[in-house]
């Protein structure tokens, strides 16, 4: 997939493309209507897809003291898009001067003019511009100026009450509902970080873990978790922990996973990590064997719920799900 990383500078060869736009944000189900409606379009009238982004998020470009939790950081959000079979990414700087591009400049000299679009597919709620000002009406309008046809996908359910929302999605992960999340997205949620060095203590209790902070606003339930742990092209079945370590005096928040069968130094390396299931909140121990007891307990869990998800994953129903459990398989 080409990336592009500036509207003013679009290769001539990535021109006249059908172009998808949104933040994005989780590559869910609704999302995936949208970005699957323009690649059905591109693909009957032989053109490319390409999907139009932006970087930072606008939430993040206007609040920047107040952290978001960002369900998709920009290179894991690429790859979704590719796993997708979008053909470019164009990832426009969400800077001052795009704030203050008016509806108008942005549907004819960044849609029409610099990407040549020859067809623009968005949701139902898509608005653009300074201030928010332009909506889907005034973009098929300016369309038709500008000789590119605008669709409209409408709201994508779960069910009669449930629209698709990312907004959804980070309140299900907050609240540890890892399944509910992942019926949104159609693939099971993942974050990646650089794997660091802890107290050592999981090594002293016999379930040395790999560490790493989550991003800043990525608000996840604290407790434990059925997780699957990739690295170098392999995939590991994994308990993992986030949260403040209370039994040993609360500190700040992160990730440890214990990697079942697995023995090496990930120190340093970057490892990405699936959500599969929550298994129980966090707590306090009066006593390590107590600890230990219930992290032997918690071991059995995860392993039962991880044998379930690989002999039947739920996820691999969903086009998202299938590519990458396919491109785990393939690299494992």
């Amino acid at each position: 997939m080409d990336i592009v990383r500036s509207w003013r500078e679009t290769p001539p060869d990535l021109k006249s493309a059908v172009l998808a736009i949104g933040n994005f944000d989780g590559v869910h189900r609704g999302h995936q209507a949208v970005l699957g409606a323009a690649k059905e379009i591109a693909d009957s009238e032989g053109l490319r897809t390409g999907a139009v982004i932006f970087e930072p998020h606008p939430r993040e470009f206007f609040a920047p003291g107040t952290p978001f939790f960002r369900l998709t950081p920009l290179p894991v959000k690429l790859e979704l898009l590719e796993a997708l079979g979008l053909d470019v990414a164009f990832v426009l700087p969400f800077d001052r001067a795009l704030s203050q591009l008016s509806a108008d400049a942005f549907a004819t000299d960044v849609l029409g003019g610099a990407f040549g679009a020859r067809h623009v597919v968005v949701g139902y709620d898509f608005t653009y511009g300074k201030g928010r000002a332009g909506s889907v009406e005034h973009l098929t309008a300016k369309g038709e100026t500008q000789g590119y046809r605008v669709d409209i996908v409408e709201p994508v359910r779960l069910d009669a009450d449930m629209v698709f929302s990312s907004s959804a999605i980070r309140e299900h992960l907050s609240k540890g509902r890892v399944r509910a999340a992942a019926e949104q997205l159609g693939y099971w949620w993942r974050v990646r970080g650089d794997v660091s060095h802890g107290a050592g203590r999981g090594q002293g209790l016999g379930f040395p873990t790999v560490n790493f902070k989550l991003l800043p606003g990525q608000d996840v339930c604290h407790g434990i978790y059925a997780m699957r742990v990739h690295h170098d092209g392999g995939r590991h079945d994994a308990a993992g922990y986030i949260g403040p370590r209370p039994t040993f005096g609360a500190g700040e928040p992160a990730l440890e996973a214990f990697l079942f069968d697995f023995s090496g130094d990930l120190y340093g390396q970057t490892i990405e990590v699936e959500f599969i299931d929550f298994i129980r909140p966090d707590r306090t121990f009066a006593t390590e064997d107590a600890l230990v007891k219930q992290m032997d307990e918690d071991c059995d869990a995860v392993r039962a719920v991880l044998a379930r998800v690989a002999a039947d994953d739920p996820m691999r129903k969903f086009p998202l799900g299938a590519a990458l459990a396919t491109r785990a398989l393939d690299c494992g």
